[in-house]
């Protein structure tokens, strides 16, 4: 709405104060009402999570990012089953920074999406949300009708008691009840009585993605609002020595050209303009201190490293003495590249500085950690930092980037900005692919060296695994948390819980120092450690005669989640049978308490290559809340994990990225995804996350079924059989 001083409102909805103690006063930026119809303000706030309409429209604040993964659909469906909603009334709000109502109960007092925790930890917690406002309205029907309130079933949000006849929705009753006392106590649905859990309901994003409604970063547009561009060092560890803007000021748009710690930033009417201007920039890096290091010569140090002892990780019995008695030894070494997110949407904020206060705009993944940096730019107190967290075009990890990289650069340019003639100008910051390509922030490279020892029979007694590569959470806000004894658990998750039972198991980590950025990438240390776990084991089966099937159900006698997805996986997949041209191979993986069994059907062609023609996939989840969620995440997890295994690269030459787009950091293309069957594990438990365990599995399987078809083990990645 434009106000009578011509400055855009963003129509703060304001939700009713009711009775104290469980009530909140939550503004949303107009951002969010382009997500979904207009709605009648909430006449209840049962809780922080949820809200109800006069027009039965029911409201709930999502914690957590929705990037794609479903996880607006998976929380709203706890909150309607509990009330027995209509599943067409419920919309969703992303919830503001406020790690003391909304932080993710897994990470302790800090608010964020990641480790496919959304589920899993705000499961009770929104069902309880939504169990808190049903019974609270049902309350006030029963007050005003003068009848019990266990006489009154709730259908569809449409309240009625057995014995009148009378009937009312939820809006009808929604401004009595936000007089009504919170219930001191809950009783949870059993789940035989679910009627949205565990149903394949249609996703509650899905209508305005399609539409084109769908409000991201790169949609909002405010009043005077500018739009920044940075040019960054072309190595790591160069800094700004000083630059000529000559060229560049005078262009059409351009509106400024300053420094900022991390580069020299345009800032213009519009991203061309600005983009543009910035490739008439002359600058001068200093380099004196900048990495000039590359791939090779970083594979050749961790292969030296691998030779020695590192930090014990794991250990159980005797895997030194065991493998020097050991009748046969087996040995491998694996080589696992840097990786980037390659996000469909590149990094970008919008963010608008006021008086002593600073509003941001963006799909905002990590609300704790970037308030508190974005606050330490502006000289602000953490709570004075508003975050809007509209959709992401996806981020694998990468928005939760443990320095809040481009959150920062955008606070950097909005406080140089405030005391010019841009001062209170919103900024909208853009990254290019090219941007977002060569900034770092990758996945790490690893090495890895294992040595396997087997006895007469073939039963493996020994197992040693050394992995040597970067820390991701050295220097970051979980390092006191995640960093025991100089192990970081990304880098040996996967590893130094390896479920096959072997009696003598050594895990060692070499951690490196290295001036190349690196965060979690999806589903962090298992993308290394499933496959080399994986495959070295399939190749001791297949060495040693037995069946790579019924070797892991010999190792995982006492793990009955990895054997119930490994026995229907392969059921599915009619193991042991073969397809002539065709070669098959399996992987089993458990990551963020989630087992994902895969099945590979691989076609080898007479030049050398490949295709991934079929995948059956097993997934033990604990409670399946939307089956078509999970599908979805693991055709998508498997799709992500393929995309690496056959092209995903990041290679660095006198320190210098090599790649810059999608023409050379090639993502998986429509062609090559292969049909996927998905089963889910029948479970009652608590649900886990599925957002990243099927991305792990699907290289290790592709790989052994290579390596059935050829007799070729694949070593290094990505796969290169030509």
């Amino acid at each position: 709405m434009t106000t009578a001083s011509g400055i855009i409102s963003l129509g703060r909805r304001h939700f009713i104060q009711g009775a104290a103690g469980f009530t909140l006063a939550i503004q949303m930026p107009a951002a969010f009402a382009a997500t979904r119809p207009k709605t009648a303000p909430p006449a209840l706030v049962a809780n922080a999570f949820v809200s109800v309409s006069a027009d039965g429209t029911i409201i709930v604040l999502a914690k957590h990012l929705e990037m794609g993964q479903g996880t607006h659909t998976g929380l709203a469906t706890l909150v309607a089953d509990e009330m027995d909603a209509d599943w067409v009334k419920v919309r969703v709000e992303g919830a503001p920074a406020d790690a003391s109502k909304y932080n993710n109960l897994f990470w302790g007092s800090t608010q964020g999406t990641g480790g496919s925790t959304a589920m899993a930890n705000a499961y009770e917690q929104m069902r309880k949300a939504g169990a808190t406002a049903r019974m609270m309205l049902v309350a006030a029907a029963a007050r005003e009708w003068e009848v019990n309130a266990d006489s009154i079933v709730v259908e569809k949000g449409v309240m009625t008691h057995t014995g009148t006849g009378l009937s009312a929705s939820y809006g009808e009753f929604a401004e009595a009840a936000a007089i009504e006392p919170v219930p001191p106590e809950l009783v949870l649905k059993s789940p035989e009585a679910f009627r949205l859990i565990g149903k394949r309901i249609p996703r509650i994003d899905s209508h305005t993605k399609t539409h084109g409604t769908a409000i991201y970063t790169q949609d909002i547009q405010l009043p005077g609002m500018v739009v920044a561009v940075v040019a960054h060092p072309p190595r790591f560890g160069a800094t700004l020595r000083g630059f000529d803007a000559t060229a560049a000021r005078p262009m059409p748009g351009v509106l400024d050209v300053l420094a900022i710690p991390s580069g020299v930033a345009v800032v213009a009417r519009d991203y061309w303009s600005a983009h543009q201007a910035r490739e008439k920039l002359n600058i001068d890096w200093d380099e004196s201190h900048a990495w000039r290091g590359g791939t090779e010569a970083l594979i050749a140090d961790y292969r030296k490293l691998a030779t020695s002892p590192g930090e014990t990780a794991h250990r159980e019995g005797d895997p030194e003495t065991a493998l020097s008695t050991s009748a046969k030894v087996f040995e491998a070494e694996y080589v696992f590249p840097y990786l980037a997110h390659a996000a469909m949407e590149p990094m970008n904020c919008v963010m608008r500085l006021g008086t002593n206060t600073c509003e941001v705009w963006n799909g905002e993944q990590f609300q704790t950690v970037d308030q508190a940096v974005i606050a330490g730019v502006l000289g602000l107190k953490p709570e004075q930092v508003k975050l809007n967290m509209l959709y992401a075009g996806g981020s694998f990890g990468r928005r939760a980037n443990p320095g809040s990289d481009y959150l920062k650069e955008t606070a950097w340019i909005t406080k140089a900005l405030a005391s010019g003639k841009l001062a209170r100008r919103p900024v909208k910051l853009v990254w290019s692919r090219e941007d977002d390509m060569r900034a770092g922030w990758y996945r790490p490279l690893y090495l890895h060296r294992l040595r396997a020892g087997t006895d007469r029979r073939g039963k493996i007694v020994a197992w040693q695994h050394r992995i040597i590569g970067q820390s991701i959470l050295k220097g970051s806000p979980f390092e006191a948390a995640m960093v025991e004894n100089g192990i970081d658990r990304t880098s040996v998750e996967g590893a130094a819980n390896l479920p096959y039972s072997i009696l003598n198991i050594g895990v060692e980590l070499h951690t490196t120092d290295v001036p190349v950025p690196v965060q979690w990438w999806r589903s962090v240390g298992s993308t290394h450690t499933a496959y080399s776990t994986e495959t070295f084991l399939d190749e001791i089966a297949v060495a040693t005669g037995k069946d790579p099937v019924a070797l892991r159900i010999d190792l995982l006698a006492d793990k009955p989640r990895h054997l119930a997805a490994l026995k229907l996986a392969t059921q599915r997949a009619n193991w042991g049978t073969r397809t002539p041209g065709v070669g098959r191979g399996v992987a089993v993986h458990e990551s963020f308490n989630t087992v994902v069994a895969q099945v590979a059907d691989v076609r080898i062609g007479d030049k050398g290559n490949l295709r991934v023609e079929r995948v059956v996939v097993a997934i033990d989840c604990g409670l399946a809340i939307n089956p078509d969620v999970i599908v979805a995440q693991m055709e998508g997890g498997l799709g992500y994990g393929l995309s690496a295994a056959l092209h995903g690269e990041i290679t660095i030459a006198d320190g210098r990225i090599e790649q810059s787009n999608f023409n050379d950091y090639i993502p998986l293309r429509i062609d090559e995804m292969p049909r996927v069957e998905v089963h889910i594990v029948p479970s009652a438990a608590p649900p886990t996350g599925v957002g990243e365990p099927a991305t792990p599995v699907i290289a290790p399987a592709v790989a052994n079924a290579i390596a059935n078809a050829t007799g070729r083990r694949l070593r290094q990645l990505p796969f290169r059989l030509a």
